[in-house]
């Protein structure tokens, strides 16, 4: 099996969601799946990890050690499980996966250098609950190199 592991996303044109599996991300995915389909644009799931945070692979012994890429390809199929459950399996529109080891912010960024936009939750997994904005979100705001919605909960 090839390296398959990226650091940095790069997109020409679309729209980019960042994907954790957190409620936040799965709101950001379904407002992206929109704002796609009304640009006719390509979808740009983007999910950051680390081995802290990749899921295991269910192959791999309990006692060894996965591989990058058993965890690349682990993040893969979690994240377009993600997608399809949350937007179906034919969208109607094209899906592009971005699976970086990488931090989210850094991969998000990156990938801002060729979007139309990026879509990102008010809140993912890590940091606190009490904040009004989380920090992925507040870096894309911050440093993005083109427009970011930046989606809250249905309240």
């Amino acid at each position: 099996m090839a390296d398959q592991t990226i650091q940095h996303v790069e997109v020409d044109g679309g729209v980019v969601v960042g994907v954790d599996g957190s409620p936040s991300s799965l709101r950001a995915l379904a407002i992206a799946a929109d704002e796609a389909r009304i640009r006719d644009a390509v979808l740009h799931v983007v999910r950051a990890w680390s081995i802290r945070t990749a899921p295991r692979p269910p192959d791999c012994p309990p006692n060894a050690i996965p591989s990058v890429d058993q965890f690349h390809d682990e993040v893969l199929k979690d994240t377009q499980r993600i997608v399809a459950q949350r937007i179906g399996e034919d969208p109607g529109i094209t899906i592009r996966y971005h699976v970086a080891h990488a931090p989210s912010p850094h991969a998000l960024l990156s990938a801002s250098k060729g979007a139309d936009v990026i879509v990102v939750g008010h809140r993912g997994r890590g940091g606190f609950a009490g904040l009004m904005l989380g920090s992925v979100a507040e870096q894309c705001v911050r440093h993005a190199a083109c427009p970011v919605l930046v989606v809250r909960p249905n309240v």
